[in-house]
């Protein structure tokens, strides 16, 4: 077994692993002031972006379901990943050569598996693009179809041998084991031992976002193989077909820029599309177009509220790709941007269409898109004879549902009228009513599709719950502002932040927190805010404490500039005349039980403590606001 990784190497992959550039590897973010980042979340779907990425903290958190950490964490999370794996994936990301604890250092010794079957994949990737420089019948095959050598190594495509074990031995030279290719699925077991995967294929390589190759596509040339035209590489631990999109390691910074997607049916469709001016195209792996892959999209495109983001699907013209379009149809609501669809009349698809009518074709597919709504309605009435009002009505009742669930309201009444004139009915408000009544039954039977809702934190772990979280209250707002200086900004709060008392707090979470740092030793101690930030989340007693410190450490300040001394002593000494005040309510409450002649000496002693704790709020509400 691996020993540990020593903790100076994983700091400096931490150094090394710039919190905002390994997420935005993954999805889109944006400036959300204050030199942080926004992006739809990963891990929930929602329309407006909650997902934030604060680089000076090397912290990410989502306000919409809760989830944080830092840089090795998100990895772990969108990866599914062991704290072990994660490091050894940005390690070799950032270039950091780990050592453990145990025997020394060996490199490519003491790895993960699942960093052992990505190199497996590299390897195995290399040597398909070496075999490719020999392999006449499958350079013929990309000539045929317009590509040139140049084109093929921008793609990484290569060729596996016709021989049964080529790859397998190679792979066992390179030092690795029969368990290591069964698990990586470039190797499978034959009558007389383990076998190559693929034999005779044209190999495209199909990579991670972050540009890891995880398996390939595979298309036979020999015409008397009688196996199946595409192969995949198998679902193993690496490769999910249903989450991966051909390209998108290529497509993405394209893609987020244009706010703009191109779904093409093939690997070669992908190749012709790049090739032709259109970089934000990608492909399904071996599936259909599924709702995985909408997530992926949505992240990329940052497909939020009132985008004007666009992913058209591009489907051969025959009876299947129309059968395809209906499917991605059965998505579209799945997208908050419009979706559209782009059918070329002859049925030539992107890459047939470059090599008979050249690039500028390609390119004109995609802007002759029409939104998939309309494809969807006209793909209806087309199966029935609108010449009779038999068949005029029929193709109404199929089509006003389709019609129905157009979320823009303005959009669904002029394609309930468009729908009019396509059927030849001239009766608008006949047709209206039809939409009407669907529509209805629509929003009777749909759940809300995106977003999510989180209970906030109201109480201490294991406390009874107490008055709900809310953060428009002024009280706790003022609170939680305190508690993100002494997080973000430390210096600033000084020994002043340290006396204020878990009494100053009136939630359980925000005590927790407060308590959190003391024992860390108060932020007269901080030192740097990063590595405070990092002190603080390993010292969390638990996943609720380091969520809401995550939370604290990301969420922007109510200032909008960067706080400085005069803001935080404002804050602190709101914070202090809040606490006193509420002392001042439970004396006075006291001193009207108490008998003032009975009981005088006490009476006085409490009258007296009034006076100084009104003296006190005094003065602190002078600071509070600036008097």
């Amino acid at each position: 077994m691996p020993g540990r990784i020593r903790q100076e190497d994983i700091a400096a992959v931490r150094e090394r692993s710039p919190i905002a550039d390994v997420v935005g590897e993954y999805l889109q973010l944006r400036p959300a002031g204050g030199g942080s980042f926004k992006g739809l979340c990963p891990f929930h779907d929602e329309k407006s972006p909650s997902f934030n990425v604060t680089p000076g903290k090397e912290l990410y958190h989502c306000f919409g379901c809760g989830t944080g950490g830092d840089v090795i964490k998100f990895v772990q999370s969108i990866e599914n990943l062991t704290f072990t794996e994660a490091i050894e994936r940005l390690a070799a990301r950032a270039g950091v050569e780990l050592r453990y604890e145990q025997g020394g250092f060996v490199p490519g010794q003491e790895t993960s598996q699942r960093r052992r079957l990505l190199e497996a994949h590299k390897v195995a990737a290399e040597f398909y693009a070496e075999k490719l420089t020999t392999a006449e019948v499958a350079r013929d095959f990309l000539a045929e179809r317009g590509f040139e050598a140049a084109d093929a190594e921008r793609f990484g495509v290569g060729y596996s041998p016709a021989a049964w074990d080529e790859l397998t031995r190679h792979l066992r030279g390179r030092g690795f084991t029969d368990a290591e290719l069964t698990a990586s699925g470039l190797a499978r077991q034959g009558r007389r031992g383990l076998i190559d995967m693929f034999h005779g294929r044209l190999m495209w390589p199909i990579k991670d976002l972050t540009g890891e190759t995880i398996g390939f596509g595979a298309r036979k040339l020999d015409p008397d193989d009688d196996g199946p035209k595409y192969l995949n590489t198998p679902e193993t631990s690496l490769f999910k077909k249903g989450h991966v999109l051909y390209g998108a390691d290529l497509a993405k910074r394209e893609i987020a820029q244009r706010r703009q997607a191109v779904i093409v049916e093939g690997y070669t469709d992908v190749m012709a599309c790049h090739l032709s001016g259109v970089p934000t195209a990608v492909a399904t792996c071996g599936t259909s177009f599924g709702e995985d892959h909408v997530k992926v999209l949505r992240r990329l495109i940052m497909d939020t509220s009132g985008s004007d983001g666009e992913v058209i699907f591009t489907f051969d013209g025959d009876a299947a790709g129309q059968r395809a379009a209906l499917r991605a149809f059965g998505l579209e609501e799945k997208f908050v941007t419009q979706t559209f669809v782009s059918v070329q009349p002859d049925g030539l698809d992107p890459c047939d269409l470059r090599l008979k009518q050249g690039e500028a074709a390609v390119r004109d597919l995609v802007a002759r898109r029409v939104p998939l709504f309309e494809f969807a309605i006209k793909s209806m009435l087309a199966r029935h004879n609108l010449e009779t009002t038999e068949g005029q009505l029929a193709a109404l009742d199929e089509a006003a549902p389709i019609v129905a669930r157009i979320k823009d309201t303005g959009m669904r009444a002029r394609y309930a009228v468009n729908l009019d004139r396509w059927l030849g009915l001239m009766d608008e408000r006949f047709v209206l009513a039809r939409v009407r009544q669907h529509s209805n039954a629509v929003r009777g039977r749909r759940p809300g599709r995106l977003g999510a809702t989180r209970t906030e934190p109201g109480t201490a772990p294991g406390e009874p719950e107490a008055r709900p979280y809310d953060r428009s209250d002024p009280v706790l707002r003022v609170e939680r502002e305190a508690l993100k200086l002494a997080v973000q900004w430390p210096a600033l709060c000084g020994p002043e932040f340290d006396a204020l008392g878990t009494v100053a707090f009136t939630v359980g979470v925000h005590t927790v927190v407060f308590e959190l740092i003391g024992r860390a030793g108060g932020v007269v101690v901080a030192g740097r805010p990063r590595d405070w930030v990092a002190r603080l989340l390993e010292a969390a007693p638990d996943d609720e404490a380091r969520s809401f410190l995550t939370e604290l450490a990301v969420e922007p300040l109510q200032v909008a500039v960067d706080p400085d001394e005069k803001y935080a002593d404002v804050v602190l000494a709101r914070v202090g005349e809040l606490a006193v005040g509420r002392e001042i309510l439970a004396v006075k409450a006291r001193l009207q039980r108490m008998n003032p002649v009975a009981e005088q000496a006490a009476y006085n002693r409490m009258f007296g403590d009034l006076v100084a704790l009104e003296q006190r709020r005094k003065s602190l509400l002078d600071r509070a606001t600036g008097a």
